[in-house]
């Protein structure tokens, strides 16, 4: 073999140990591509659950300061309603009052009191005012048994006389063709006595002439009617069929 043929010869054969390099180095540096790949891949889960772990703490934290304040919240309301009740506690002695007698209007006027706090006077729409009591005619009849019944169901009784201001004060406002119940009659032997058990006085009383009638001692209730002498008292049986009077004390606020 010539010495070109053996110069090409050693060529060839650089060359194809020069291309075998380069593969064994290619396979080389794809295998440490893989190996740097997968030795860099894990921390990619690592970062997901480090995202999820602060999402879970950030609603914990905000659940909690929700409760936080709703509890706040819920103090502050109470606070608040026991300071509005402790310096105006008629606002609560009025819906007590108003729940219990079934009104919904109250008829008011400004005054001035000795009480502490209580500048208005009222009585429920439709009774009739004077000094501290309200008064309120009935224009059904009943028995007295009934008509004390349906005064007690108001929060009231029958009326109570003590002066002549009042006996003249409620016969203004009767009629003249109607009897009406007062809260005064006899358990037994003629012991008059007052359904709010206030003492009978018989100097403050104002019966017809000739009543109450002794000789008729069945006849145990009162009554206020007209006559020709004016308006009076006059003792009746307890199962007449008469009007009545309810009276109650003012509310003040």
């Amino acid at each position: 073999m010539d010495s070109r043929n053996q110069a090409e010869c050693g060529s060839a054969k650089h060359k194809g140990r020069f291309s075998e390099n380069i593969y064994i180095n290619k396979s080389l540096k794809n295998k440490f591509d893989s190996s740097d790949m997968d030795a860099d891949s894990p921390p990619a889960p690592q970062k997901k659950s480090m995202s999820r772990e602060s999402f879970h703490r950030f609603s914990k934290l905000l659940l909690t300061s929700f409760i936080i304040l709703l509890l706040l919240l819920k103090i502050l309301f109470a606070i608040a309603l026991i300071t509005l009740f402790k310096n105006h506690p008629q606002l609560l002695d009025e819906k007590a009052i108003i729940k219990e007698l079934n009104y919904t209007e109250l008829e008011c006027t400004k005054q001035y009191s000795l009480l502490k706090d209580k500048v208005w006077s009222c009585c429920p729409k439709d009774w009739k005012s004077f000094s501290s009591q309200c008064y309120f005619p009935t224009i059904d009849t009943a028995s007295y048994s009934e008509s004390e019944e349906k005064c007690s169901s108001m929060g009231a009784h029958l009326m109570v006389i003590h002066s002549q201001e009042e006996q003249d004060f409620i016969t203004k406002i009767l009629d003249h063709k109607a009897a009406y119940y007062i809260g005064l009659l006899d358990p037994g032997h003629r012991q008059w006595r007052w359904v709010d058990q206030t003492p009978y006085n018989e100097s403050v009383t104002f019966w017809h002439p000739g009543e109450p009638n002794n000789d008729k001692k069945n006849e145990q209730c009162v009554v206020v009617n007209h006559r020709a002498s004016g308006w009076g008292w006059n003792d009746v049986l307890c199962s007449s069929k008469v009007n009545s009077v309810c009276q109650m004390k003012k509310i003040y606020l």
